[in-house]
């Protein structure tokens, strides 16, 4: 693949294409191998670059793993905030499991790229983990409000979110054993609706909710 001539420009036609080329194969490299199990050697194959291209385009896979992980953890708190102006807890907790679904079915390689990092320790993730308690502890206390009003069981409200994220994330990080164990053939998708009928009615039920 031909590169350019002169200064790197975002504007110049053919950049972004192999940006996002790089992007890509790094998504891949980085869910399977995490950052320490993954080359830059790799990332180029995958990318269809020599290793010198691609380091016309990055300075290193350092640079390229923060990028995708702080991406990971942006979505997650933009995508899976609580509706507020929601009508009561069954509407909120229901689209709450359905975008976490989405996200493992749609995006499982973005999402296996943090759970690859708190494998190997989390070393990258210990600036995120305050706000990540933050964020969190602002749903806890929507939750203990429901539960105050009497619109659900008492429960303990941190376990149930992390229950609710075990359950999702499993479609995602776990993706090849629910194949396996729900019979779908390899070019079929998962029947999501299903999934997520079964999941949230589980949780409506065990929260004390009814729809």
């Amino acid at each position: 693949m031909p590169l350019p001539d002169g200064p790197l420009s975002r504007a110049r036609p053919g950049r972004e294409r192999i940006m996002a080329a790089i992007r890509t194969a790094a998504i891949e490299e980085f869910s399977l191998h995490g950052l320490k199990g993954t080359s830059t050697q790799a990332i180029a194959a995958r990318a269809g670059l020599t290793k010198p291209q691609l380091h016309y385009y990055i300075a290193g896979k350092e640079e390229l793993y923060e990028e995708l992980l702080m991406q990971v953890l942006h979505a997650w708190k933009v995508v899976f905030s609580f509706d507020q102006a929601a009508s009561g807890p069954a509407a909120v907790l229901s689209d709450y499991i359905r975008k976490k679904l989405d996200h493992a079915f749609d995006a499982p390689e973005m999402s296996r790229i943090f759970t690859r990092e708190v494998l190997d320790g989390g070393k990258n993730l210990e600036g995120y983990w305050p706000n990540s308690q933050a964020w969190t502890q602002k749903k806890i206390d929507i939750i203990n409000g429901w539960i105050a009003r009497g619109l659900m069981r008492p429960l303990d409200a941190r376990l149930l979110l992390q229950h609710i994220w075990a359950m999702t994330q499993y479609h995602a990080d776990y993706a090849l054993q629910a194949r396996v164990m729900m019979g779908a053939p390899p070019d079929t998708p998962i029947d999501r609706e299903q999934v997520a009928r079964e999941l949230t009615a589980f949780v409506l039920a065990g929260c004390g909710i009814k729809d």
